[in-house]
């Protein structure tokens, strides 16, 4: 659904390791870095890629395309929908978390570099990576001081804690990861909203300078938690509006709201109270940016290619009419990037929506669909990924390439095996049930038509419904109550992991304790018994990361036993940059283009 990743000192460099083999398994004939290349502090070893007069095709892959010190110009984006929300404290779009490092800054944050160091957590607004008590379950982190909003207001760590607790709320903010409720003591707490006199007593501000996270066990990987979101970006609680305050957050990043009107366009202007020493990951290289909505996708590709707009910010790749443009035209082909998306295009069956409630329905529905059309659908094995058969990406600690549905030996389909698991499942004849998808995605649109015609080959009647983006797991196929009043039983959608290994990657879709009233990821339902035991058992922090490894495995094998997700593609993504964006690079840690860093050039 969004994009995060996983670990702190016990897995840093192994999170590191795994993004840089991703990179070069993945990066569509591009040679990977040997080094890493930081557009916000100079060259550490990696290519630079090419230059807005030579552009070089996979520039952005295997290093920065059109690095440059340029200031000024305005950055237009355009989505094909609508954002799940602006507010750092109620997004899990991918995109989304990616475009709010632009005005909000959390705890901590992505480094903004390429190559596997691009999966590092570096300070945002705290000093430094969190102090971790001998217990295991205190986290401590300190804040800059001097550190202002826009308003020139001072930013405390009262604003942090404020800033988790409205978190808790999800009848207010419905998206979102729900890490937080988890790992921390007090799990009534109902939040500001609901309770203005509560207290989250789990969070403690000893000074205006230092806040500390009290957990219920140890978790090794905290650092990832305040950092690879933005729940822990400051909210001054007088200027909270609850679901209001997406319209206009108060700015602790390089860029402010100028104006935010809803489904239509955000414009952000320079936030004159920013300092680099704030967030040494994001740039203030532009005058303004602007962000345009319910765009069609066809007609992003096309302003992108004539150089009438600078980012698709969805950042998941050109629509078909656009990549056989790009594929075909050498002078478009160098100004592309096509590279490892960190994210994986996954189809949801609920295990509460009957007949799914009995697995072998579940499994007929892995044996009979069509793994070759669906890659073509999202662009095919040059463009749009390789079929898949994991929940884990290739290259993750724990991942094996097992293939228990046939996909890889079978890819077409395998009606026999599916006809025998209707039998097993009580329903010989087929079935009937309802298929949710984002009706402004053109290429979940393609995918959900080519499971339908599948899945009739063997009985099994779909029923298409169509969604937006903007509330899809909101309202729709992240709302449970939703899916089973509608007999919703499948549902399109794609994962990118909240941090770079196994937990981060399986907790939010398979791990019982994640599934929520909204913004579910946990789509399947799955609350297996095993399954969560070893998502406990894998947080101890005495394990070594070869054990950690092989427990995230055996979570990969259960929950595709229990086959709650079936597996599309391992994600690429065919990106087209025009010659004058510059900074530009595929960011380990999100799959598409750093947003954080990006210039023009004119």
């Amino acid at each position: 659904m969004t994009s995060m990743r996983r670990r702190k000192s016990l897995a840093i460099s192994a999170g590191a390791a795994v993004a840089a083999v991703l990179l070069a398994a993945c990066g569509g004939g591009a040679t990977s870095s040997t080094g890493a290349t930081s557009p916000t502090g100079g060259s550490t070893g990696g290519s630079t890629g090419g230059t807005t007069g030579n552009a070089v095709a996979n520039a952005g892959v295997t290093g920065i395309a059109n690095p440059s010190d340029h200031k000024g110009g305005t950055l237009t984006f355009a989505s094909s929908s609508t954002p799940d929300s602006l507010d750092g404290g109620n997004e899990y779009y991918a995109w989304t978390l990616n475009f709010n490092r632009l005005y909000e800054t959390p705890l901590l944050t992505y480094k903004s570099t390429t190559g596997g160091a691009g999966t590092q957590m570096v300070p945002g607004i705290a000093t430094a990576l969190g102090q971790v008590s001998p217990d295991g379950l205190t986290w401590t982190y300190h804040i800059k001081k001097g550190l202002k909003y826009e308003d020139g207001s001072a930013v405390t760590a009262g604003d942090v804690k404020y800033a988790v607790e409205r978190t808790y709320d999800r009848g207010v903010l419905a998206n979102g990861p729900s890490y937080f409720p988890q790992l921390l003591a007090d799990p009534t707490y109902k939040g500001p909203y609901k309770d203005p006199n509560g207290d989250l007593t789990s969070i403690t501000v000893p000074d205006p300078y230092t806040i500390q996270f009290h957990l219920v066990a140890p978790f090794p990987d905290f650092d990832y938690v305040v950092g690879a979101f933005g729940q822990t970006a400051p909210v001054p609680k007088a200027k909270d509006t609850g679901a209001k305050y997406e319209l206009h957050p108060m700015s602790t990043g390089p860029y402010m709201f100028q104006s935010y009107q809803v489904n239509k366009q955000a414009v952000l202007v320079k936030n004159p109270n920013w300092t680099q020493n704030e967030d040494t990951e994001a740039r203030q290289n532009v005058d303004k940016v602007i962000l345009t909505l319910n765009v069609n996708a066809d007609d992003i590709d096309n302003r992108l290619i004539s150089g009438d707009l600078d980012v698709d910010s969805a950042g998941s790749g050109v629509q078909a009419a656009a990549r056989a443009k790009v594929l075909g035209n050498p002078s478009l082909l160098r100004n592309s990037d096509n590279g490892f998306g960190n994210r994986e295009w996954f189809i949801y069956l609920d295990s509460k929506v009957a007949p799914l409630t009995n697995v072998a329905c579940r499994q007929a529905i892995e044996y009979a669909a069509n793994k070759t059309d669906l890659q073509t659908a999202y662009g095919g094995p040059v463009a749009g990924g390789d079929i898949a058969s994991t929940l884990l990406l290739p290259g993750m600690g724990g991942y094996s390439a097992f293939d228990l549905y046939n996909a890889k030996s079978q890819p077409t389909g395998d009606t026999t095996d599916a006809k025998k698991a209707l039998t097993t499942c009580g329903q010989p004849n087929g079935f009937t049930t309802g298929l949710a998808y984002r009706s402004d995605r053109p290429k979940e649109v393609a995918g959900a038509q080519a499971l339908q015609q599948a899945l009739k080959a063997v009985g099994i009647n779909v029923q298409l419904h169509g969604y937006p983006a903007g509330n899809y797991y909101g309202n729709f196929a992240g709302a449970p109550t939703f899916m089973h009043k509608n007999n919703i039983g499948i549902a399109f959608g794609g994962w990118a992991p909240d941090w770079p290994d196994g937990y981060g990657m399986m907790w939010a879709l398979t791990s019982g304790n994640s599934i929520v009233p909204t913004g579910n990821a946990n789509i399947g339902e799955l609350n297996d018994p095993a399954v969560n035991k070893l998502f406990k058992d894998v947080a101890n922090p005495k394990l070594t990361l070869d054990q950690r490894s092989a427990i995230y495995g055996q979570i990969d094998k259960l929950s595709m036993q229990q086959a709650v997700i079936l597996p599309e593609v391992y994600a690429k993504v065919l990106i087209y940059r025009p010659p004058t964006l510059t900074n530009v690079y595929i960011d380990p840690a999100w799959g598409m283009y750093n947003y954080a860093v990006l210039g023009k050039s004119s």
